[in-house]
């Protein structure tokens, strides 16, 4: 970092600059609702990027540090201590562009390939080598990457043993045809190659060394439609997750979307059959050293309740999965948009387990096959089944409502490994208000009811947020878990309330804000990844800054 400030100081013309973030917590005992307290009873996560950039020249790396992490962070290997968790150096010259040390890349929509960082989640898969990206042509775009990924964070990042290398190539036709090509949209074709590879130890099998996939994707646009799909194909690799046999895997997706004024459409498909790709075959959870990303198929609430209790994770050793969804608008002074207009939104997904055949009757060779599968056939078990609507209405100058209804289908035991749990089937109700008292003063609000006979029984939210813009805010909150069963208080389920309060302050590039209270155990998941959140009582202090 030092280094980088006196290049900044010494070089005419460059600029440097970064952002800080920390999120810290005094954690309180609170036996009523199962609290974790680290015996430092106060831990922190913090962060700072400093990015220097000269002309076609830049450089950067983030300090961390955890001392102690937060309780329950990250989502795979912990991380301790502080050190240089990621640095690199990168220039262009003219259609070449070279980085070397560290860099996230995605190759298509990262079925062989997906480098990337969700802070939130402790999930950072960031490579450690070279990344050459090449334009010889108009509308001919190549990259090649090779390193390591990053494991976890020991006083500095840690590599995992694994070496991944891969290709990346793509056409885009509007651009390579130029005036040739006279369709309405365009058409870009790509292709990708990924191996990996990693020493065989194993006394007992013969295990590949080298692994390799490959994807092929089109992506078509106009105005009004964008179409899109991927196939990728792995060939085997025993592993951790799939009980080390020695089966292909393959995964296709198919999106398409409609959208004009006023009026939208989705529907979207993918089947996903033994495709977890780790550089490391042993790795010890499902969020370490992950090369490929599987994206959901699913809607990503963001109301509490079912975005933190309910929440479905893309199951990549065999999955079959739908979604559709339709929004329409209402206009001003139609009977049903009155003044302002009235918007619709209907969603549904569903995911069920691939149909597959367990092998291993005959022989341990066939044993080691594992299954057989119809591919892109939905086996008899339903993971998740998730029907929404939402209406949303502007009702006055200074009111707009929405009101959200969700049924949800929820295999606990499979989504979040709670063997013997039975299927939770949950109706949720979600009343969100937003009045506007002046042009700087507004009060948004949340009123939500989670019923189900399973899991945790009823739940109920308020949420309150006072804004005095530019720079305050409060907020409180309580959830309280009511369970309402006679069966599940039997179990020892006990009604309990969550509440927490929070002030905010923000100024210029810097943001504060601070929490008190409690904070249930949950899922937390940004894109479709997941971690438990462990229940805590206590103070937060958030401080984002940058410059």
């Amino acid at each position: 970092m030092l280094m980088l400030c006196g290049m900044a100081r010494a070089q005419e013309g460059g600029q440097l600059h970064g952002n800080f973030s920390t999120d810290a917590q005094y954690y309180n005992e609170d036996e009523d609702i199962g609290a974790i307290v680290p015996r430092q009873r106060l831990a922190y996560n913090a962060w700072m990027n400093l990015i220097y950039t000269s002309g076609n020249f830049e450089a950067g790396g983030r300090f961390e540090s955890y001392e102690p992490a937060l309780a329950g962070y990250p989502a795979g290997q912990p991380y301790a201590g502080s050190g240089i968790g990621y640095r690199y150096a990168k220039y262009k010259l003219s259609d070449l562009e070279v980085t070397a040390g560290n860099f996230f890349e995605q190759f298509g929509q990262g079925l062989v390939f997906r480098a990337y960082e969700e802070r939130y989640l402790g999930v950072d898969n960031a490579m450690d080598g070279v990344r050459v990206r090449y334009k010889p042509f108009r509308g001919v775009y190549l990259k090649g990457i090779a390193g390591r990924q990053r494991f976890n964070f020991d006083n500095g990042q840690v590599k995992g043993v694994g070496l991944v290398r891969g290709a990346d190539a793509e056409l885009n036709l509007a651009e390579l045809l130029d005036s040739a090509w006279t369709a309405a949209g365009n058409l870009v074709v790509g292709g990708s190659f990924v191996s990996k590879y990693q020493e065989d130890r194993d006394p007992l099998l013969e295990l590949p060394e080298n692994v390799g996939t490959w994807a092929l994707r089109l992506h078509y646009t106009s105005a009004k439609w964008d179409l899109y799909t991927e196939y990728a194909y792995k060939i085997n690799d025993p592993n951790g997750k799939n009980g080390f046999i020695y089966r292909p895997g393959q995964g296709l997706l198919v999106n398409a979307t409609y959208s004009t004024k006023g009026f939208g459409a989705s529907v979207g498909a993918h089947s996903f059959d033994n495709m977890f790709y780790q550089s490391d075959r042993a790795s010890p959870t499902p969020f370490d050293l992950n090369i490929n990303f599987l994206p959901p198929l699913t809607k990503q609430h963001t109301y509490n309740l079912p975005a933190t209790l309910y929440p479905y994770a893309t199951q990549p050793n065999g999955e079959v999965s739908a979604q559709g969804e339709v929004f329409y608008k209402w206009k001003k002074g139609t009977p049903l948009g009155g003044k302002y207009g009235t918007k619709l939104a209907i969603n549904g997904s569903v995911a069920y387990a691939l149909d597959t055949t367990r092998l291993g009757l005959a022989d341990d060779t066939t044993a080691r096959q594992g299954y057989t599968s119809r591919f892109f056939t939905p086996g008899e078990r339903r993971y998740f089944q998730d029907v929404n609507i939402e209406l949303r209405k502007k009702v006055s100058s200074s009111w707009e409502l929405a009101l959200t209804w969700l049924n949800l289908a929820y295999d606990i035991d499979i989504i979040q490994g709670k063997p013997g749990e039975s299927v939770v089937y949950a109706d949720i109700l979600i009343l969100e208000g937003l009045h506007n008292f002046t042009e700087r003063t507004s009060l948004r609000f949340e009123l939500q009811h989670l019923s189900t006979r399973q899991d945790q029984g009823n739940w109920a939210t308020a949420l309150a947020e006072l804004t005095f813009s530019p720079h305050w805010f409060i907020a409180a909150m309580d959830q309280f878990n009511y369970v309402g069963s006679a069966a599940l208080e039997d179990k020892g389920k006990e009604p309990l309330h969550y509440p927490i309060g929070s002030v905010g302050y923000i100024r210029g590039g810097n943001r504060f804000q601070v929490n008190y209270g409690r904070q249930r155990a949950g899922i937390f998941c940004v894109g479709g990844v997941c971690r438990q959140v462990p229940a805590a009582n206590g103070l937060t202090l958030s401080i984002t800054s940058t410059f």
